[in-house]
């Protein structure tokens, strides 16, 4: 990591969160998808009841 990229990210200063995805946007039709990070895919997924869960 550069001395200019902090570890974690910053504190938003209002409580306004930075950026927002409804969930309808990354799912479409779909009940599931897969979002790769750092080289490692997760699953997301919406279960029966409407929650979401994230497996590795």
């Amino acid at each position: 990591m550069s001395e200019h990229e902090p570890d974690e990210p910053a504190e938003a200063t209002s409580d306004e969160p930075r950026k927002v995805v409804r969930a309808e946007e990354l799912f479409g039709a779909d009940r599931e998808i897969w979002i790769e990070h750092e080289g490692v895919r997760y699953r997301l997924r919406i279960t029966r009841r409407g929650k979401l869960i994230l497996q590795k």
